[in-house]
């Protein structure tokens, strides 16, 4: 590889899902199962790096010409498992969650209104040929959002290094990797009954709202597949002793399960440890 490949492109965590090889339709099956025996498979990194490199030239290009054929793969019960990058589509959506995040000047500097324009356009007309098209990749940078967590349980925490952990791993600093797996079923469950503890107790709020929205992305895909929550290049910017002591998943569900009880005080402080904890990792995005 060369220099530019050898660069580190961190803060950002992902949440994936990956379907098993049958839910693909022919040709992209085939397609799939053929890539799985490559020699050398892309990372979360190269996702990254191949992104930024598109917003170099002049006008930038925010969303990819042509959609990629790569994607990360992993066995489950020696079922392939299959999770595309989608980067075209993920653009398109990323682009819109920019627009409503920055003020004018600063979008208009970074992406002019003709480009955006064009991207818009673009994505319309993509939309009428792939009218039920969505990502296998949701992102989150600075972050994990206290919804992703609901999806899991601290049992399926796996912190270590790749040959630690099982399956194949996204090495981060020192080749760390911080995430958890799933099944779709029990993702699908604890959002459930996350809604219905949630609900109960607080009746509407951003949490609910997002914990929806997950949750209906849940149910497009195959009720076989894994569900992934990796800590990607966050684990780049964050002490490796908190990494080692960060149990969120296990906090949030101490707090629903507090809540189902009736225990405003247990609740608050697990609440409490998650907001600190991600407050602090958030607040690295303004220091120098």
């Amino acid at each position: 590889m060369g220099s530019a490949s050898s660069v580190t492109v961190p803060y950002a965590a992902y949440l994936r899902v990956y379907e098993p090889l049958g839910a693909f339709p022919e040709p992209e099956r085939t397609h799939w199962e053929r890539y799985a025996r490559r020699a050398a498979l892309p990372c979360a990194q190269d996702e990254l790096r191949r992104s930024l490199a598109d917003l170099l030239p002049t006008p930038p290009v925010p969303v990819p010409v042509h959609e990629s054929g790569d994607a990360f793969v992993t066995f489950q019960d020696g079922v392939l498992c299959v999770c595309p990058w989608r980067t075209r589509l993920r653009g398109w959506l990323a682009l819109e969650e920019l627009s409503e995040s920055l003020p004018a000047p600063v979008l208009d500097a970074a992406l002019p209104p003709v480009v955006r324009r064009q991207a818009e356009a673009d994505y319309e007309r993509w939309q009428e040929r792939n009218p039920d098209a969505r990502p296998w990749i949701r992102t989150a940078t600075w972050q994990v959002p206290l919804r992703w967590f609901v999806l899991f349980s601290d049992e399926e925490r796996e912190y270590g290094k790749p040959g630690e952990c099982a399956g194949e791993g996204e090495p981060g600093r020192d080749g760390l990797v911080l995430r958890y797996r799933t099944q779709m079923v029990q993702a699908r469950r604890r959002v459930a009954r996350g809604l219905r503890t949630l609900k109960d107790a607080i009746d509407e709020g951003p949490l609910i709202d997002g914990l929806v929205d997950v949750g209906r992305w849940l149910e497009e895909f195959h009720p076989r597949s894994l569900v992934e929550l990796d800590y990607g290049g966050l684990v780049h910017m964050v002490p490796e002793a908190q990494l080692a002591e960060d149990h969120s998943a296990g906090d949030t569900a101490e707090g629903l399960a507090a809540l189902r009880a009736g225990d405003g005080v247990r609740a608050g402080r697990a609440y409490e440890r998650l907001t600190e904890r991600w407050s602090a990792v958030r607040n690295r995005q303004y220091a120098n």
